[in-house]
């Protein structure tokens, strides 16, 4: 038997070397090893028995042979196993070494010869091990911690995931986790760490995470996902932790990142000259030590691994304007460990426990960036972050055709913001050039009081029964998703001041109209909230992978979902059940060796509400805006320090409750009682070919298409009572028929359901014809507008090319064509950095989208992605991977439009009569998406070099990595308003908001036992 063979391809498998395409023919957190007996002439092999043992644990795991020579050992945990063959009681004859793999099917088809007398098998050379997962109908990358270490890959999840194609980096404003897979939103994927969901439920936007040496296997799936996943429309994050075995192990990694071996931010000036963003003293100190050790308790049977982290991050960064120096740090340590007890062979125990509870500390100063000088102390912010997390997991292998896995688990994720001048101070901000220069904007930089207490408690069972030629796959998971929230602006009345300017004569958001004289405005917004709010999710799933024939394999799924989101008071808010998401996928093996396949699948897709939508839609929000004009700036001292805030003027227009008045109300009249889920539905073809037992290529060819948007409209008027019949903001389905507790009978009450098909009506059109001998606006009502249904599609091909490696070098390469287009990027918007899930402006009325369809925010035409490892010499080992993609596309929002009198973003800006009292008389021109052109191409190269050296059984390594080689600091988004009032042009139109981070550099240092 040849073993380089087996070796070689055992590790494609792990190093996704077949293209990404990996089956979800194993749970979650679990691989399989599947397989033929290859015999001559048709030789039976009835009772023969194939056993993986693992080395390490002393696992071992056995199963019959069917009559027709295939078998199926699932459950077992990533990691390599010695296979052995034996008949009919014989002595058992060694196959090989094979590799499993996180949540894949490992392929292993064993020629045999001839049984001798005493019942030994022959099995004869070369074996023959699958290049290409021929089970497969879904779209993965696998890599393994050890694969990391040999490239420059940053040590967090979402570093791991920018690895795999078609996925990009989400704005920042959005979250600093946040990745958009397949044209998706960053508010729609889904993270497991050893099968316990740790994704954000609150905002969907961020997850939980542990360090790099707390994990032994990442899997990022794409596309093509099995029914066992839902409640994601993007992509998922699969990782599975490091576990104990029976000889003692230990280490200890340093990694340095100090400041001074990375390049400065560069500063951006506006045209007159003052400072528009200043980065260049922004900069950050991050050093950690961890320390771990395994072994085992009692041998082949207990077993543990514990991990401590110690932190150092100190991050400094000023205020844009460079007045301000915020001096942060946080030192909060990780802690993590696991024990796995094999109970015995067939049954097993694991526990998993760790914590990325954080506090960030952040001194504020003034500060004077033109000479560096630090002021004096003005401010501390504290933030907290993370939380505990715990799963217990069983796992059974009942028959040799019958196997269970069930799991409870408890993942908590907590926010809090709050600093030591919330009490005094209000929070001041003022587009530039309005205030005087040389004193800073009131006494604050803390944006908001606020904190969460967000707790998942987890359950799920998951079964495999083998019938024959079907794979029947079924099982059940459950969410319980708590959020404890409070948060309010800080200083007295909780007050937030933004100051704006503006035109005389121009009309702000909530229809008042500037007085004559006034240049600039100032916005006073309370926004308070506090409650607690529950998400129950549940679902069910059965898939049956039907082995038509020996060369075919069918993938027939169906998941049936429910989400019941509630209010403070418990009760159901929004409640969608009977779910159904078929999923269906065939794989073909066109020569029969597992060297080549044709595959594809189509599937939907279901999006769960956040509880942000409970929170600030079910929970008495207070959102309250006042309009001022600004009669000048008043100049306070505080702490022996000096700072401005504007001085009220007259008010403009109405008190604008409108988005909350602090009840929760009758929430029939607020939520549709009929409302649909969003889903998406999905359809790959893909073609992959092993060459060799070293390279393999792929081509893969992906559409998606979102149903339904779930967000808030203004619904002004109804069919039966029009422009009378107001009904308010609504959480439903934009474009489709809304059904809500309203006014039947015209009398101003509410008395029963009322229906309106919002595709065609519910928005009171108003325009302004002039004045009455009160100077009181004549508003002339023209008719109804219905809302456009949103859309979003996704086209994509691309094309991979992968070497594994052997010891000596790797690569990967992928290029990806795509086209994402629509009028709504999902439910949050980076256009206009919208962030609350599901609460974002693109359905307030129905002007916002109103021929807004076209290139989205995610789009990226291209995507060049290459990363690949070369070893020197056997100590000296080099890396590189890079990252380049075309740049988004980008729009000049508007204020208005020409069809009523409404404020709000939209596609269509103000061109003729701007200043005019009347609405009617204004001019408008329709600025398309994406008019403006597209964001310059980014790339980031990275490279490494690792020096490696054994001493008996100590290892050591150090390595060097520089991100962003070239310190390319790219425009990644740009200011689309180009007005910032109805005929005001906004000076700032064009002018960039984020860049790529400055070139930095890393020493890794680890020392093993």
């Amino acid at each position: 038997m040849n073993g380089k063979h087996v070796r070689k391809a055992a590790l494609c498998v792990a190093l996704a070397a077949c293209l990404g395409s990996i089956a979800p023919m194993a749970l979650a957190q679990d691989g399989a090893v599947t397989g033929r007996l290859v015999t001559e002439g048709g030789q039976k092999l009835s009772g023969a028995t194939v056993t993986v043992r693992n080395p390490q644990t002393g696992f071992a795991r056995s199963t019959t042979v069917n009559a027709d020579g295939s078998y199926r050992i699932p459950l077992l945990s990533p990691g390599t196993y010695q296979m052995e063959l034996s008949v009919g009681g014989g002595a058992p004859t060694p196959v090989g070494e094979v590799v499993v793999t996180l949540g894949n099917a490992t392929t292993v088809n064993v020629p045999v010869g001839a049984i001798n007398t005493l019942g030994a098998v022959e099995v004869r050379a070369p074996q023959v091990v699958s290049m290409v997962d021929v089970t497969s109908t879904e779209s993965a990358m696998n890599i393994s911690r050890q694969d990391l270490a040999r490239m420059p890959v940053d040590q967090d999840l979402k570093s791991v995931a920018m690895l795999a194609p078609g996925v990009v980096s989400g704005k920042s404003s959005l979250g600093g986790q946040g990745i958009s897979f397949g044209g998706s939103s960053v508010a729609e994927n889904a993270v497991y760490i050893d099968g316990l969901n740790v994704t954000d439920f609150y905002n969907r936007v961020g997850f939980s995470s542990a360090p790099f040496a707390f994990f032994q296997e990442f899997q990022v799936k794409t596309g093509g996902y099995s029914v066992e996943y839902g409640r994601t429309t993007g992509g998922v994050i699969n990782a599975v932790t490091r576990s104990g075995t029976n000889e003692f192990h230990a280490g200890a990694e340093l990694t340095a990142e100090p400041s001074a071996w990375g390049a400065s931010g560069k500063d951006y000036y506006l045209a007159n000259g003052d400072p528009y963003i200043i980065s260049s003293h922004d900069g950050g100190t991050h050093n950690k030590l961890n320390v771990w050790g395994s072994g085992a308790i009692v041998k082949d049977r207990l077993f543990f691994f514990g991990m401590y982290e110690a932190r150092d991050n100190r991050a400094f960064s000023t205020s844009n304007d460079g007045s301000t120096f915020n001096n942060g740090k946080a030192d909060d340590g990780f802690w993590g460990g696991k024990l796995d007890w094999q109970i015995t062979d067939n049954h097993s125990l694991s526990l998993l426990g760790f914590s990325d509870s954080n506090q960030n500390v952040a001194d504020v100063y003034r500060y004077d960036y033109l000479t560096g000088t630090r002021g004096s102390q003005t401010n501390t912010i504290f933030t907290d972050t993370g939380g505990d997390n715990y799963a217990l997991t069983y796992n059974g292998h009942l028959t040799d055709t019958f196997a269970m896995k069930a799991m409870i688990g408890r993942n908590t994720r907590d926010y809090a913001n709050y600093s030591q001048t919330d009490i005094e101070c209000n929070r001041v901000v003022s587009e530039a050039g309005i205030a005087p220069a040389g004193i800073p904007l009131g006494c604050t930089t803390n944006s908001a009081v606020e904190s969460r207490e967000d707790e998942r408690k987890a359950g799920r069972l998951d079964f495999e029964w083998t019938l024959g030629d079907h794979l029947l796959r079924f099982g059940l998971d459950r969410e319980e998703n708590t959020s404890d929230y409070e948060r309010m602006y800080p200083g007295p009345g909780g007050y937030y001041y933004n100051v704006y300017k503006t035109t005389p004569g121009a009309t702000l958001v909530n229809g008042g109209q500037v007085p004559a004289g006034t240049t600039a405005y100032v916005r006073a917004r309370r926004y308070e909230i506090a409650g607690t709010f529950e998400t129950d999710n549940s679902a069910y799933y059965l898939e049956d992978n039907w082995s038509v024939t020996p060369n075919l394999l069918l993938n027939l799924g169906l998941r049936l979902e429910a989400f019941d989101n509630k209010d403070s008071e418990g009760r159901s808010y929004i409640k969608m059940d009977d779910m159904v998401a078929p999923r269906f996928g065939a794989s073909w093996d066109i020569k029969g060796d597992g060297t080549m396949k044709l595959f594809g699948n189509v599937g939907r897709y279901f999006l769960p509400v956040a509880n942000v939508i409970n929170i600030k839609q079910a929970g008495g929000l207070l959102d309250e805006r006042t309009y001022y004009a600004l009669a000048g700036w008043e100049t306070r001292e505080l702490n022996g320090s000096q700072y401005q805030v504007p001085v009220l003027g007259a008010q403009i227009g109405p008190v604008d409750d409108s988005q909350g008045d602090g009840t929760v109300g009758d929430l029939r009249s607020e939520v549709d009682r009929d409302m649909d889920p969003v889903y998406q539905d999905e359809a790959i073809l893909g073609f992959q070919q092993s060459i060799n037992e070293a390279w393999s290529y792929g081509v893969r060819g992906i559409y998606r298409k979102l149903h339904n948007a779930i967000d808030d409209m203004e619904i002004s008027a109804t069919g039966a009572c029009g422009p009378d019949g107001y009904i308010g903001w609504v959480m439903a389905n934009p474009g489709k028929k809304v059904t809500v507790w309203g006014d039947t009978n015209c009398d101003g009450d509410a008395d029963g359901w009322v229906t309106v098909d919002t595709a065609k009506e519910g928005w009171a059109m108003y325009r302004q014809d002039g004045v009455d001998a009160d100077g009181d606006p004549i508003m002339t009502y023209i008719g109804q507008r219905g809302w456009e249904k949103p859309k979003r599609d996704y086209k994509a091909l691309e094309l991979q090319l992968d070497r594994a490696w052997d010891g000596k070098w790797s690569m990967n390469a992928s290029y990806t064509l795509a086209y994402g287009r629509g009028n709504a990027e999902g439910p949050v918007n980076s256009d206009t950095d919208f962030s609350d899930t599901g609460r974002t402006e693109n359905f307030d009325d129905p002007w916002v989208n109103y021929n807004g369809y076209g290139y989205l925010a995610n789009d990226r035409r291209h995507q060049v992605k290459l990363r690949g490892a070369y070893a020197i010499t056997d100590n000296w080992l080099v890396g590189a991977t890079l990252d380049a993609r075309s740049g988004g596309p980008i729009t000049g929002f508007g204020v208005g439009n020409p069809y009523d009198a409404t404020a709000y973003h939209s596609y269509y800006v103000c061109v003729e009569n701007c200043d005019s009292e009347f609405s009617g008389e204004r001019v408008y021109a329709h600025n398309s998406r994406g008019g403006y052109g597209r964001l310059p191409w980014s790339y980031e190269l990275g490279a490494s070099v690792t020096w490696l050296k054994s001493f008996n059984e100590t290892n050591l390594k150090v390595k060097f990595a520089v991100y962003n080689l070239t310190n390319q600091q790219k425009k990644l988004s740009v200011n689309q308003e180009y007005e910032g009032a109805i005929g005001s042009p906004n000076d700032l139109f064009l002018y960039p908001e984020s860049f790529q981070a400055p070139r930095y550099a890393q020493l890794v240092v680890s020392l093993d036992y």
